[in-house]
């Protein structure tokens, strides 16, 4: 129930798709002072029942966000984090080998902790959703739809592999309107599309150096990740699970576009990339696969 946790469940609670809502920390007090605060709101909210719980009673829910473990810093890469957060994953992963529902992956680095999470609970890779660049596409169809002067939500397009530096945003197949980006009139080529990279890359470090944590936009995604499996949505969302064959990975825990629904990203849909996409996600799963082995 640090920033991440609390903005994901004030944002699970607009979202309205909730039932109950068990909050946990290790710091109980903190958990039920958060479950106070949030009930308080309760006449301007979908109707939800939000109480504290301890970690047993988790198993009683459909879904599970994991948002505990050290945020990051101004300026550091994610990776950084994976020293000091994997043994938090390992705990929480031994303790779901009997869970029935869904884990949801937010502490970062996303995909390691998605990963160490599916291999020390066993749970199906489906079933072990990492947030991954799914706020990254969010910030990428932000940014494209500043460019083009329409509503980010009119903008298609994503950034796959890493949430972090190796991250790759696909521009050859990003459309606005039907219309692909690069047929845009007036559209600027490799250099703005370099510069567009660079901004979506950058932009947790941006907001952590000037207030010390992103949480408000990641809520937001979590939120809405978390609709589309407790309503069966079936939803393609760019999220990072570990892969089983999808473009030729496997054993690495990624982001692909997949489609979500209450059986977790049960099915990896495969985006058209060109051959400089192709080699820059090979590329971001080899760095995956080296923090993946450090953990080892």
């Amino acid at each position: 129930m640090g920033w991440v946790g609390a903005s994901v469940a004030i944002s699970t609670l607009h979202s309205g798709v909730a039932e109950e809502l068990l909050l946990n920390d290790l710091r109980h007090e903190l958990a039920e002072g958060e479950a106070l605060d949030l009930s308080h709101g309760s006449p301007f909210l979908p109707p939800c029942r939000v109480r504290a719980a301890g970690f047993e009673q988790l198993a009683e829910t459909d879904v599970i966000v994991v948002a505990a473990g050290r945020g990051g810093a101004a300026g550091g890469d994610r990776l950084e984090l994976l020293e000091a957060n994997v043994q938090i994953m390992r705990q929480v992963g031994a303790a779901l080998q009997s869970y029935r529902g869904c884990v949801v992956v937010v502490s970062n680095p996303v995909d390691v902790m998605t990963w160490v999470l599916t291999k020390s609970s066993g749970l199906p890779p489906e079933r072990v959703i990492g947030t991954g660049t799914m706020l990254d596409t969010s910030r990428l169809r932000q940014v494209l739809g500043r460019e083009l002067k329409v509503a980010a939500s009119s903008v298609h397009a994503y950034v796959v592999g890493e949430h972090g530096n190796s991250q790759v945003p696909l521009f050859s197949c990003a459309e606005a309107g039907q219309r692909a980006l690069r047929s845009w009139e007036g559209w600027g080529g490799p250099e703005v599309e370099g510069r567009i990279a660079l901004e979506v890359r950058r932009a947790a470090f941006e907001i952590i150096q000037r207030k010390g944590a992103t949480n408000h936009a990641i809520g937001l995604v979590t939120a809405s990740l978390l609709r589309s499996l407790l309503r069966n949505e079936r939803r393609v969302l760019c999220v990072s699970r570990v892969q089983t064959g999808a473009l030729g990975l496997e054993g690495v825990a990624l982001s692909l576009p997949a489609i979500v629904g209450s059986e977790g990203a049960s099915e990896v849909v495969e985006p058209s990339l060109d051959a400089g996409e192709l080699e820059a996600l090979e590329a971001s799963a080899e760095v995956l696969r080296a923090a993946q082995r450090s953990t080892q």
